[in-house]
């Protein structure tokens, strides 16, 4: 009896965790509701979240940020949006912030816009996908340069010279 009331009082704690962040210290709240903002006006939602574009934006949150097998395809091959919530879900803060400032994104990914963040900024996006907590799949790897992908893509064209 003790083992099953252990199981179920780490299985509440475990799905009480990302509200207790969003209800947590006046500090983490602040943190996790920056970063929800920062996650809207910065567009992240657009492509790593299936079907937000298109529908202006009615996906609710609780399917935010999980990536999407949309590719974008071009030059360097074929990118999908990562799934967020397991990246973050498994990226501390610290090895967030030094990913962010290092650059080195594949197109259509715009790093500027991390680039241009503050470390406040950067770390409240954190707060704020570490508190959606892991959900969906990972979505496919990038494929290099003439490998054809299996699903649909946007193609971008060739640049003229």
């Amino acid at each position: 009896m003790r083992s099953v009331c252990s199981i179920i009082l780490a299985a509440g704690v475990m799905l009480a965790a990302p509200a207790a962040v969003r209800a947590g210290d006046g500090s983490s709240a602040a943190l996790v509701e920056r970063g929800r903002y920062l996650a809207r006006i910065a567009g992240c939602n657009d492509c790593h979240t299936p079907g937000y574009a298109a529908t202006d934006g009615k996906v609710p949150e609780a399917a935010w940020l999980t990536g999407d097998r949309l590719g974008w395809q071009g030059p360097w091959g074929t990118t999908y949006p990562s799934n967020l919530r397991r990246f973050f879900a498994r990226t501390s803060e610290a090895d967030w912030l030094r990913i962010a400032r290092s650059g080195g994104f594949r197109p259509p990914m715009p790093g500027f816009i991390l680039r241009d963040m503050s470390d406040a900024d950067l770390r409240a996006l954190w707060h704020f996908v570490r508190a959606l907590g892991p959900a969906g799949e990972e979505m496919p790897a990038w494929l290099p340069p003439g490998r054809e992908p299996s699903g649909p893509v946007v193609r971008f064209p060739l640049a003229a010279h």
